[in-house]
């Protein structure tokens, strides 16, 4: 996992960044529901890859729904650490079980 954590403190430190040096800065400077709107379209683009069977399409697509989850993440200041939290938390935990759990609402 240091990949995405190295991934994670990087987009942090480009919070502060000038918006025309870094595609981050650029996406977090737009704002939470921007950074929500494109994490959406990588997403999609991932599942149209998964859909047609390209591997190394799914696999580059994967990756940048990777990246652009950690921006969402980090314009609404989730740190990743807290989403690892989260999973760990779930560990051993049927999942009808875990979402049965959840509040409503």
């Amino acid at each position: 996992m240091s990949i995405l954590s190295d991934l994670s403190a990087t987009i942090e430190a480009r919070k502060d960044a000038d918006p025309d040096s870094s595609w981050t800065a650029k996406l977090l400077a737009k704002g939470p529901e921007k950074c929500a709107e494109k994490f959406g379209e990588e997403a999609v683009e991932a599942i149209i890859e998964a859909v047609k069977g390209d591997r190394a399409g799914l696999t580059a697509e994967a990756a940048d729904v990777l990246y652009h989850l950690l921006v969402m993440l980090a314009a609404r200041n989730v740190a990743l650490d807290d989403v690892l939290n989260e999973l760990e938390r779930r560990k051993g935990v049927s999942g009808i079980a875990e979402k049965a759990a959840r509040p409503k609402g």
